[in-house]
C-alpha cells in the first residue's frame, strides 16, 4: 500500500504543472467568448446596427425582383468588421533623446463637426465578412426566383452561392 502511495506521489510531483495547465485551459474554454465578453468595443454596436440596416435594404431591394414577393433576410457574420479612427498622438519626454528620464504619451480621437454634433474621423474601414445568408420569400419555391435572389445576395455580400439559402415563405 505504501508503494502505491509513493508511486502516485512521484507521478503527481512529476506532472502537477501539466495537470494545472490543462485545468486552467479547460476553465478558459468554458468561459463565454474566452473571457472577453466584457471587453466589447463601443463601435461594435454601431457595426451591428449597420448589419441590420443592410438586411433591411436587401429586403427592400430583393422585394422588387419579379416573383419574390414578401421577403426577410438574415445574415450571419464571421467578423463584424472594424473601423480605425484618426488619432492625435503626442509624446513628451525630458532628458536626452537616447535615454529619456521621463516621458508621457497622450492620444485623442480626431473629431469633426458634422451638422448636429461631432463625429470621429474614420481613416480605415474593414467591412464585415459574412458567413451565410438565409432569404425567406413568397416565391422561394420557384427556381428562377431562387437563382435571381442567390445572385443578388452574392453580389451584395460577396458570399458564394453555396452559403446562401432561399426558402419559401409559409
Amino acid at each position: 500500500m505504501k508503494g502505491k502511495t509513493e508511486g502516485v506521489q512521484k507521478l503527481w510531483n512529476r506532472y502537477k504543472y501539466v495537470v494545472l495547465v490543462i485545468l486552467i485551459g479547460a476553465v478558459l474554454l468554458l468561459l463565454p467568448d474566452g473571457g472577453k465578453a466584457e471587453q466589447a468595443l463601443p463601435q461594435t454596436e454601431a457595426l451591428g446596427a449597420e448589419k441590420q440596416d443592410l438586411q433591411k435594404e436587401m429586403e427592400e431591394i430583393l422585394g422588387n425582383i419579379s416573383g419574390v414577393g414578401q421577403v426577410q433576410v438574415l445574415l450571419t457574420v464571421d467578423s463584424d468588421g472594424e473601423r480605425q479612427l484618426a488619432q492625435n498622438n503626442e509624446l513628451r519626454y525630458s532628458g536626452p533623446v537616447a535615454s529619456p528620464e521621463d516621458y508621457s504619451r497622450r492620444s485623442e480621437v480626431v473629431l469633426t463637426n458634422e451638422g448636429s454634433g461631432e463625429e470621429a474621423v474614420v481613416i480605415r474601414r474593414v467591412y464585415p465578412r459574412y458567413r451565410g445568408a438565409l432569404v425567406v420569400c413568397q416565391g422561394g419555391d420557384r427556381a428562377d426566383v431562387k437563382l435571381a435572389v442567390t445572385e443578388a445576395v452574392a453580389a451584395l455580400t460577396g458570399l458564394a452561392s453555396d452559403r446562401i439559402t432561399v426558402a419559401k415563405w409559409q
